[in-house]
């Protein structure tokens, strides 16, 4: 091969690379019900878009979206035929076995999204599809549509044990999707979770972004080796929640984007605790996190 040729062979491979390398970044979810799940209405939005406030009205949200108010929406906030694709399992990760549900395929998948319940759940609550208005079937949905994978696992503790649990988990993610962009999310008490993966370095360098939706505030948060990674952050919350007060998460989503850090803040008005089990746009909020 003369050296024009080399250099010729050596350039055409470069261009295939940015446009693989490209390829592979770009990730957007396509729609799946976005007229009936979308935000009803934006009352205010602030940082580019950033930080939104969301009506929340419970006659509409909660009354009007359910058949049987907070134990089964109506039917055409759900698809069935997902559960062709789906089962409770259990994961080999790093020695442990941990009980997990998921829908769609594990091997090779583009993205991978872990919810974390709260206390008193397992992942029977993230399987649920007729509560919490029809959500989690809308993510089951998103993630097999798109070649993606849904995990939810059932969490024995809180603390760095069960942090650990999940770092084995999503370790196991990537040896089987090397690819997948992996998001943890994280509500309620779960939060405690992605703020102990936060400090695990090797467990953030595997993520692509977190979201924290009715969760706990972690004050020590620019300390972790996820804020120096800049990975992005997700928060939804409800303004009226009494058990992780609102104004705390605020404050924490304004100092970190004030540095300059990717964050976004959805806040429920009116909105409770398990506000935003309910109502976060989940192709919304992993579209935001798949364009960082």
């Amino acid at each position: 091969m003369s050296t024009v040729q080399l250099l010729k062979s050596v350039a055409i491979a470069a261009i295939f690379t940015v446009f693989a390398t490209g390829s592979a970044s770009a990730l957007e979810l396509k729609p799946f019900k976005d007229s009936l799940f979308a935000y009803p209405a934006i009352l205010s939005s602030e940082d580019d878009g950033d930080f939104v406030t969301v009506d929340y009205q419970e006659m509409r949200d909660i009354n009007g979206r359910d058949r049987v108010p907070e134990r089964e929406v109506k039917g055409d906030y759900v698809s069935l035929g997902v559960r062709w694709k789906q089962d409770f399992e259990t994961s080999e990760a790093g020695g442990r076995e941990i009980e997990v549900f998921r829908a769609g395929k594990l091997k090779n998948a583009a993205f991978a999204v872990i919810f974390i319940h709260g206390r008193g759940g397992d992942r029977k609550l993230g399987a649920n599809d007729k509560r919490f208005g029809g959500n989690f079937n809308r993510l089951k949905n998103l993630a097999v549509d798109n070649g993606g994978v849904y995990i939810a696992p059932s969490v024995k503790s809180f603390d760095a044990d069960g942090a650990d649990e999940i770092a084995a988990l999503i370790g196991a993610v990537r040896a089987s999707a090397p690819k997948a962009r992996i998001v943890l999310s994280c509500a309620s008490m779960g939060s405690f979770i992605c703020w102990n993966i936060a400090r695990d370095a090797r467990t953030v360098a595997e993520l692509s972004g977190m979201m924290v939706m009715g969760g706990v505030t972690d004050p020590d948060y620019k300390a972790s080796a996820a804020h120096q990674a800049k990975l992005p952050l997700f928060f939804s919350h409800g303004s009226r929640d009494s058990v992780y007060a609102a104004e705390q998460q605020v404050a924490a989503y304004k100092a970190l984007k004030k540095e300059g850090y990717p964050t976004r803040f959805v806040l429920f008005q009116t909105g409770s605790h398990g506000t935003p089990v309910r109502m976060t746009d989940w192709r919304d909020s992993l579209n935001w996190i798949f364009a960082r």
